[in-house]
């Protein structure tokens, strides 16, 4: 489907399954957030492409610069908190009152999702907004541990290091996560599917797991993705405009308090 005519035209096939479906899963990347004025990772200019991901984002890159790393994330932690979310992020916070069963799984770490009031939230890898001792645990918010020590990592009481609490390549997901993200993909009716190239494992296997248990597959990307093909609709629009349209069109299809 090309850009979104105001407003959006559900195919009339899709209505029903629309119009009464009760759980609902969205998978965001950081496309979602691109709108907002953060850099997505794999694209052209690409947070990859202006940094080795083994220079800043594994444990063996932080015990060798502790200082460097932690000065690079406090940086993006300072982009972060300084945009707001865009239309996409409030639009998926009003599914939590659509749907009775709703469940955002996310690969982003900026914040801008809990910001913009979801609260039945699954951080895939984790978050910018805290730091955690890598030694016994503690955690403590970003902004608190950035003002105490801006150009290198704080000293825990412990004596270990502070880290930002996200999920380095090499590095297991948080405890139950992703167990949690496969139990409602499973259970899915819609998925939907926005801003991710569909290529990071074992995030994207979510997108199968729904498709295999029949859920009505939606993708939000402006470009095509490896999943494209499994889609039972694709809008090739920006999430800031798509979103809230696809919102609008569901709820024009569902009965009152469905």
């Amino acid at each position: 489907m090309p850009l979104l005519d105001t407003p959006l035209e559900l195919p009339a096939e899709l209505r029903p399954r629309l119009g009464k479906a009760r759980r609902a899963v969205a998978f965001t990347g950081a496309g979602i957030s691109k709108e907002s004025g953060l850099d997505t990772f794999r694209d052209v200019g690409g947070v990859w492409q202006q940094v080795r991901p083994e220079d800043m984002a594994t444990l063996d890159a932080f015990r060798r610069r502790p200082a460097v790393v932690w000065s690079w994330y406090a940086e993006r932690w300072g982009r972060a908190s300084a945009v707001a979310p865009n239309p996409a992020h409030f639009a998926l916070a009003r599914w939590e009152e659509i749907f009775p069963y709703f469940t955002l799984v996310t690969q982003n770490v900026d914040g801008l999702h809990p910001r913009a009031g979801s609260r039945r939230l699954i951080e895939l890898h984790g978050t910018l907004a805290w730091a955690r001792c890598d030694f016994c645990g503690f955690r403590l918010p970003m902004g608190e541990a950035v003002a105490k020590s801006p150009d290198r990592p704080p000293v825990c009481d412990c004596g270990g290091l502070l880290r930002p609490a996200v999920v380095w390549f090499g590095e297991t997901l948080p405890p139950g996560a992703m167990e949690r993200a496969t139990e409602e993909a499973s259970l899915a009716e819609i998925f939907l599917s926005i801003g991710t190239s569909g290529n990071v494992y074992p995030a994207a296997g979510l997108i199968d797991v729904a498709h295999q248990c029949g859920a009505c597959l939606i993708e939000i990307n402006p470009e095509p993705t490896p999943f494209s093909r499994l889609a039972h609709l694709s809008l090739r629009a920006p999430a800031g405009e798509a979103l809230p349209a696809l919102t609008e069109a569901i709820l024009a299809c569902r009965p009152p308090n469905t």
